[in-house]
Parts: C-alpha cells; sequence; structure tokens
C-alpha cells in the first residue's frame, strides 16, 4: 500500500490549472502548425497564423490563451493500492482549483445554482471524474472546458438499425451546426455506446486523448480519419470564415451497450482543446 497525501494532490492540480490555460499541449501545438500548411484558405491561413501569435503571447507574458478558461474537469485515474491522507481527497481537488484559478488570475466561470446565477468566485466546484485501476499510482487529468464549444456538444439516441452510418451522421450534424460557434479549427471527440450518461463522458475522455494518436481499434482508427476527412470538406474552416482546415483531429471512444441501443455524444472543443496530465 502507497501512502499520498491529499496536499500533494492539491498542488498539482494547482499548478495544472495554470499550466493548461497559458500553454498549449505539444500535440496541439503541432496540429496547428500542421493545420497552416495544409490551409488553401489565403483567410484561413491569415486566421492560424493569428492564433499561433495569441499562443506565443499567452505563453511570454503568461496571459491565458482564452479569456473563457472554463469550467475545470478533473479525470482521477486511482491505482487500488494508494491511500489517502491528510484529510479528503475531493476537497483536496476542490482546493487544488480554488488556488490555481486565483493564482493565475484565471476568470471565474462558475455558478452555483443553474437558474439563479450567483457566481462562486473561485471557480469551484470542478467536475470530477473518479476510475479506480490496478496499482499503486494516480494519474490526473485537467481539463478546462470553455463553454463556447461545449454548448455545441450533442447526444443521439440512435436505433442499432442505424449502424455506423447513423454515427457518421450524428457527428457531421454536430459540427455542421455548431458552424464558427465552436471556435474553429475544432477537436472533436466521440462517445459511441454505453448509455445516455456513459456515452458523453466517452467523448469527453477522448478529447484528452493526444490528437496525433488514433484508437487501437482497427475500425474505430478508419472511422476518425474519414470523419476528420468529412468534417474538413464542409468548407466552414478557421474561424468559421471558409477553408479546410475545419477539425485538428476526431477522437472516437466506444463502450458495450444495449441491445436496444445506439447511443452517440459528440463533444467539441476549440482549437486549444487544453489539458494537462500528471502521474504520482
Amino acid at each position: 500500500m502507497r501512502t499520498i497525501s491529499v496536499s500533494e494532490i492539491t498542488e498539482n492540480i494547482q499548478r495544472m490549472c495554470i499550466e493548461a490555460n497559458h500553454f498549449l499541449s505539444p500535440d496541439m501545438r503541432e496540429a496547428l502548425t500542421d493545420a497552416k500548411q495544409k490551409e488553401t484558405s489565403e483567410l484561413g491561413v491569415r486566421i492560424l497564423e493569428q492564433l499561433e501569435e495569441n499562443l506565443k503571447i499567452a505563453g511570454e507574458d503568461m496571459i491565458p490563451i482564452c479569456q473563457d478558461t472554463g469550467m475545470a474537469v478533473i479525470f482521477m485515474e486511482v491505482g487500488q493500492e494508494v491511500h489517502f491522507t491528510g484529510g479528503s481527497l475531493e476537497e483536496a481537488i476542490q482546493e487544488g482549483v480554488r488556488r490555481g484559478y486565483a493564482e493565475g488570475y484565471l476568470r471565474k466561470s462558475v455558478v452555483k445554482d443553474p437558474l439563479i446565477r450567483e457566481n462562486t468566485k473561485d471557480n469551484t466546484p470542478a467536475v470530477v471524474h473518479y476510475q479506480i485501476v490496478p496499482g499503486d499510482q494516480v494519474r490526473i487529468t485537467v481539463a478546462p472546458k470553455g463553454f463556447g464549444s461545449e454548448n455545441m456538444s450533442r447526444i443521439f439516441m440512435l436505433k442499432p438499425a442505424d449502424g455506423i452510418e447513423g454515427v457518421k451522421g450524428a457527428a457531421l450534424t454536430a459540427v455542421k451546426d455548431a458552424g464558427p460557434n465552436a471556435c474553429p479549427p475544432m477537436v472533436v471527440g466521440v462517445g459511441i455506446g454505453g448509455t445516455f450518461e456513459k456515452c458523453a463522458l466517452l467523448a469527453k475522455q477522448a478529447l484528452t486523448r493526444p490528437v496525433n494518436v488514433r484508437s487501437e481499434i482497427p475500425y474505430v482508427a478508419e472511422l476518425e480519419t474519414e470523419l476528420l476527412e468529412r468534417i474538413n470538406s464542409t468548407g466552414i474552416g478557421p474561424g468559421g470564415l471558409g477553408g479546410k482546415c475545419t477539425a485538428l483531429a476526431v477522437n472516437i471512444n466506444t463502450w458495450p451497450t444495449h441491445i436496444a441501443g445506439l447511443p452517440v455524444a459528440v463533444n467539441i472543443c476549440c482549437h486549444v482543446n487544453r489539458h494537462a496530465v500528471c502521474i504520482l
């Protein structure tokens, strides 16, 4: 049994909230560079160059990549041989977000009640997903999610007979409906299977996979490639002003499901697709 103090969780999440909001992950930086080389629209190229300049300024001057510093989404993969000491793990996570958003001067975007709309003033609570896994390590993923793209996400409860063509249609429908509102070029996370809520979680987790890594399932990897090509042929383009690079990647996760259903979730993220990963 390995012992970890919850103070380590707080310190790392505090750091990761700041890191994710100021610096693009290497895979996303590479994807943007590649997109600029592939873009055929002159206006599209200029927009991608502006995005690169924004990222450069953000890194050099420690200014957030985007003014919407997101609602913090935390994935905790906890080894079953880990024992936490020093207090509540849940509170340690929330305290890390609280400190990170204060220290990093990040916008506080969370309201306490969805209808009364009173701001919590510290960007908590974060949305936390736990998974117990073998081993004695803890893997933490912090993914601040802005709502320009989050609002464009969709769930489709398809019939089994809709099959793979129905899945393709659902993903393309979500992207076309999003248009410029998701700040393209976007990253498209797709969850297929499970239940109503499980497919949404699959789609959210898909966004945290490096965009240069395809699914290990051959037919899913082929579907990712095909959907990316079809999305980029819509002509939405960078900033929604036309061009070839509407999306930087399509990441798909699948899960077993019921004989009577085919749930599909499409979780769209903007061109920064913020996430930071730490292993303790």
